[in-house]
Parts: structure tokens; C-alpha cells; sequence
């Protein structure tokens, strides 16, 4: 009878623990599994890196923006404010830069963050091996850059106290301050990972609002919210989930769906019906999207070449019939947004006669004169592209427009973790292209033809382009420096260095109840501060 009294106490016992755990809608506010919120955002396919040094792309600056953060982070209105470190102290002459960093900053992993790990950080991105497309735009004008790491003037004078000495005057240094390639990196992760350390969970160390949880490649991000972040109080959602595909078909059906809150590639056959809806968002950024001629190709050596390809591209049909509208058409390739050394708006005049026709029969005539009359002998143009969004049209419609030339054109489309390293590496002859601005300071996108830049894709050489950059970057006299800048412009526009075809526009679908987040004019979306969500 004790047997039985007691198997039936047992019974009694495991149901009643069963009820419990499975009690579904009556279960306790404890279950920590439950309790987590969490925000799905869809912005692209997998980031070719999100190493805050190597990074060049978009996507991976998104990530890294709610992985990181700098000295200097940038508010919703777009104003420096503090980040790891309050605003700086600056010398009168312009040249030397005091952080003075909060107390107590700490690494995800929960070690301390000081000084120093900006100065390594800083040197690292320096570093000719590491070959950081952004070591010239970020750091060119330190002192000591062009001698190497060990001579650029960063030095941490204690714990919390980072002073930067400039060569030249650098009004927007400020700006570079906040951008995600000087943010600070573990240099106890790197030594022991190498470049690897950016591609797991279990070595990415970071300092930002969340670390990283899972990196699934091919499948999704998952970060997790920084218990050490010195602003966590300020982080309300546990989770942040990053969809990683390219595939517009698939985002858009995890939006309507409900999974995701936040995407960014949205189908453009679903464009037309979507505009106007509120959900759907079209704001203007800051960049350009263009060709890169790879100027190594000795068909496009002669300028005559390059302003024919040029001109036989009909920008208005463009930008209003193949993109649909949601891009402007660019005849210049400094756009709208773009500042001077003064802080008024830089573009002032286009380069490119909006007269398609007479456009058109210049063309023709150049190419004739540079000795390809109606194409002939011009070898087959390869243009390559990553098939997502409006690239795929936007190359059918230069294989038409360049047809009217007489040339022939064969697609090729690389997928995009690998296309930005194939254009980087030289391996095209003409590719799309694009620049969004890290800030609004002018230099940000014309230096991108300079040399020696890490992000000069065509691998444009023009000594004097290079001489009135180095004049810019020479002076604090805000009028002599705009007019170096537009002198830069000048030569790169008569020079046809590249193809410039519209100006972005960023769109995207967000669910009309997601609170606390935002988008920038360079492109970024924050996310950290999102409210949750009910379910």
C-alpha cells in the first residue's frame, strides 16, 4: 500500500510539474525566455566584414554601429555629441585634439577599456598590412600617418586622456571621431584570432549598446544587449536580430508576415503600389550611386572614351523609369547635402548638359574620334554588378545605351559578399558603384579618386587632382579650401573619372508601431533605442 501511496504521490507530483511548464499564457513573468524582447531588421545580405577597420560597406556599418562605438557618436539631429568620451578640447592653431574619455568605460567581455585601446585601434587602422580602405579618409591627416603606425601622433597621456596631433587643420575631425572605422577593437582578441575574430560570436569583443550573440552566415545576426555598455540603462530591448539576405522577395515576406519590423530591400515591383502607404519610407541621403571605370583597361585610358559612355546615358529615364522614381538624376557627382569648408551647401553647378539628344551625337562623334566610329574594334564591355534592387536594370538599360554606341555589352552579376572585394581588387573593367557620406564635409566623397585611397576602385591617377586635394587639406581658410575642392571637382568631372548616374535615395518598409529608432541622411538606421514591442 506504500508502494502504490507513494508511485501515486510521484504521479500527482510530475503532472502538477508538467501543468506548470506548460502553462502557456498563465505562466509566471519570470520565464526569462519569454520575457525577452526582441527587434527583427532586415538591411542586407551578409556583410563582407564587421571588423570596424575593414569595414567599407553600408550594411556592415549598420552593424557596427549598434556593436561599437567611437569617441563621438552623432544625435538624431544630426550633432556631435559624447559617446566613450566627452566633446574635445581643441588648441587654438586647429592642431592638437584632448579626449578625455568617461570613467570606468568597459569591453563587452567586462575587462576595462582605456586610452591606449584607442591608440591601437587607431594605429591598427593605420597599418599598411591591415590595408583599411578608410586608414587615408580617417587618419590622413595625423601626424606621422604617412610614416606608419609607430609615428602617428596618438598618445594616451593617461587611462582616460587621448590627445591627437594633426599636420593640418581638420574642421570635421570631429566627425571622424564618431565613424565606426575608429572605433576601438581588443587588441588581446586580434592577437589571439587574427582577422577571424570578426566572424565569431565567441571572439568578437565590443563596446558598443550590444555584442554579438550568433553570426550565422547565410541566415541571420543576433546581438544581445551590452550589460556593460556604460548608457545601458538607455538599451530597452534585449535581442537585435539582423536578417541576413539580399533577397528583396524573401525580406519582403518576413515583413508582411510580422517577423521583421525593419526592411530595406523591398522589391521594386512592389514600389509603385507602396508609395504613399505609411508604412513605406523614401528619404533623401547623401550620396551617389555611379560607375567605376577600371582605368587600368587600356580601351578606357582616352577620355574620349569614358565622356562618350558618359554621355550616351539618359539620366531621366534613369532615375524617374528604371528606378522608378525613388532616385534623383545626377549630373554631377557631388549631390545635393554635400557642405564646403564653410558650411554651405557645396554643389553649385551641373557638369553634365541635360540635353539627352545633342548628348547623345557627342557621343558618338567622341568615340569616333578616339578611333571606334560606330564601335568598331572596341572590345565587348563587361559591367559587372550585384543583383539586388535596381543594379539588374539599371546594367540592361546601359547594355541598350551603349549599343546605341555600337558597343557590346555582356553581364556579369556578382553576389554581394564577394562583389565588393572583386572591384577592390581591380578584377573588372566597368562595375557599378555607389558612396554614401560617413559626414557632410565635401572631401568625404571627391577623395575618393585620390591615389592613393583605399576606396579608389577605377584606380584614378591624376597628379593634379592629387595637388589640390593635398591644397585642401593644407589650409584652415574655409574660402581658399572650398576652392581647392571645387577645383578637384572640376578636374574629375573633365576627366570623366567616373559615371555618375543618380543621387540615393534610401527606402524601406517599417512597422508603423516601432517607436524610439531612426534614419540618417548617411544612410544609417539606429535601432538601439527602439521601444519594444507589444506582440
Amino acid at each position: 500500500m506504500k508502494k502504490k501511496m507513494l508511485a501515486l504521490l510521484l504521479v500527482v507530483a510530475m503532472l502538477a510539474t508538467c501543468l506548470m511548464a506548460c502553462g502557456g499564457n498563465d505562466a509566471p513573468a519570470g520565464d526569462d525566455a519569454a520575457a525577452k524582447s526582441q527587434l527583427v531588421v532586415q538591411i542586407g545580405g551578409d556583410p563582407e566584414t564587421i571588423d570596424p577597420a575593414l569595414n567599407s560597406a553600408s550594411d556592415g556599418g549598420n552593424m557596427i554601429l549598434h556593436l561599437f562605438e567611437g569617441l563621438l557618436t552623432v544625435s538624431q539631429d544630426e550633432k556631435l555629441q559624447p559617446g566613450c568620451a566627452d566633446l574635445p578640447e581643441i588648441s587654438d592653431d586647429g592642431l592638437t585634439w584632448t579626449f578625455k574619455l568617461k570613467e570606468g568605460l568597459k569591453w563587452s567581455d567586462g575587462s576595462d577599456l582605456t586610452a591606449e585601446d584607442f591608440v591601437y585601434s587607431w594605429k591598427r587602422v593605420c597599418d599598411p598590412a591591415v590595408a583599411a580602405p578608410y586608414g587615408e579618409t580617417v587618419l590622413g591627416m595625423v601626424k606621422g600617418f604617412k610614416e606608419g603606425p609607430d609615428a602617428l601622433a596618438v598618445t594616451a597621456v593617461d587611462a582616460t586622456t587621448l590627445v591627437v596631433e594633426l599636420a593640418n587643420p581638420c574642421t570635421y575631425f570631429g566627425d571622424l571621431a564618431a565613424f565606426a572605422t575608429l572605433s576601438p577593437v581588443q587588441k588581446a582578441t586580434i592577437e589571439a584570432n587574427g582577422d577571424a575574430w570578426a566572424t565569431d560570436a565567441a571572439t568578437y569583443v565590443s563596446n558598443g549598446p550590444f555584442r554579438l550573440k550568433e553570426f550565422v552566415m547565410g541566415s541571420h545576426i543576433l546581438m544581445e544587449k551590452n550589460e556593460h555598455y556604460w548608457n545601458a540603462d538607455a538599451i530597452k530591448i534585449d535581442e537585435l536580430k539582423w536578417l541576413l539576405t539580399a533577397d528583396a522577395n524573401a525580406a519582403y515576406a518576413a515583413y508582411k508576415s510580422g517577423e521583421a519590423k525593419v526592411i530595406k530591400d523591398v522589391p521594386t515591383e512592389e514600389v509603385p503600389s507602396l508609395l504613399g502607404q505609411a508604412d513605406f519610407h523614401v528619404e533623401e541621403i547623401i550620396g551617389t550611386y555611379y560607375i567605376s571605370l577600371n582605368l587600368n583597361e587600356e580601351c578606357l585610358k582616352d577620355v574620349r572614351v569614358r565622356k562618350a559612355l558618359s554621355l550616351s546615358i539618359d539620366r531621366e529615364h534613369v532615375a524617374n523609369t528604371v528606378m522608378q522614381g525613388t532616385y534623383s538624376p545626377a549630373y554631377n557627382f557631388m549631390g545635393p547635402g554635400w557642405t564646403d569648408a564653410n558650411g554651405e551647401e557645396f554643389m553649385n553647378k551641373e557638369y553634365i548638359s541635360k540635353d539627352f539628344e545633342a548628348n547623345l551625337a557627342e557621343a558618338k562623334q567622341l568615340l569616333a574620334d578616339a578611333g571606334y566610329p560606330g564601335g568598331e574594334g572596341f572590345p565587348v564591355i563587361e559591367y559587372m554588378f550585384n543583383p539586388d534592387g535596381y543594379h539588374q536594370p539599371v546594367g540592361e538599360y546601359l547594355q541598350q545605351a551603349w549599343k546605341e554606341l555600337g558597343l557590346t555589352v555582356e553581364l556579369k552579376t556578382v553576389d554581394w559578399s564577394q562583389f565588393t572585394p572583386t572591384r577592390r581588387s581591380g578584377d573588372y573593367m566597368i562595375a557599378r558603384n555607389g558612396w554614401v557620406g560617413d559626414y557632410t564635409d565635401a572631401s568625404n566623397q571627391i577623395e575618393l579618386l585620390y591615389s592613393s585611397n583605399g576606396n579608389n576602385d577605377g584606380k584614378y591617377n591624376n597628379p593634379e587632382f592629387d595637388k589640390a586635394m593635398d591644397e585642401s587639406r593644407a589650409t584652415a581658410d574655409g574660402d581658399i579650401r572650398t576652392a581647392a575642392l571645387h577645383k578637384a571637382e572640376d578636374i574629375i568631372m573633365e576627366d570623366v573619372a567616373c559615371i555618375p548616374l543618380a543621387y540615393y535615395n534610401d527606402f524601406w518598409l517599417q512597422d508603423e508601431d516601432l517607436q524610439g529608432t531612426w534614419h540618417s541622411p548617411r544612410g544609417y538606421w539606429y535601432f538601439m533605442f527602439a521601444e519594444p514591442m507589444a506582440e
